[in-house]
């Protein structure tokens, strides 16, 4: 019997949830996802540059599931680049429970109850303009 999946900690939701190559429209592009743990296991070994076993920490992971996520994650920007894709930026199995997040539009405040899924809209509004403080 597999263990089960613990949640990932991460440090914040992305100022924007989608990327793509200028001038083509969405519609005609491949999507890969990247889910919010892979982004935070890109933010801390490439961006902030550390070790593998410092990063897993930060995220309450082991070592190895560090490296499979980054590895991951490595794999599905470089795809995006090489082939011209489009990048969205959702999901995973992430612990947002500590990050309060607002939205841009009616500035409600809201904390995501540990174990919910990530939503990418305002609960209040709907907008998708939605950034953690």
């Amino acid at each position: 019997m597999p263990r089960p999946m613990k949640y990932r900690i991460v440090n914040g939701h992305p100022v924007t949830n989608v990327f793509k190559p200028a001038g083509i429209p969405q519609r005609q592009l491949e999507e890969v996802l990247l889910t919010l743990d892979e982004l935070e296991s890109l933010r801390l070994a490439d961006l902030e540059g550390q070790y593998q076993e410092e990063a897993a920490k930060h995220m309450g992971i082991s070592r190895q599931t560090f490296g499979n996520i980054v590895e991951s994650a490595r794999k599905k920007v470089a795809d995006v680049l090489v082939n011209g894709k489009s990048l969205r930026i959702e999901g995973g199995y992430v612990d947002l429970s500590n990050l309060p997040f607002m939205c841009s539009d009616c500035h409600q405040k809201w904390n995501i109850p540990p174990g919910s899924p990530v939503s990418q809209n305002c609960p209040n509004c709907g907008s998708d303009r939605i950034h953690s403080v």
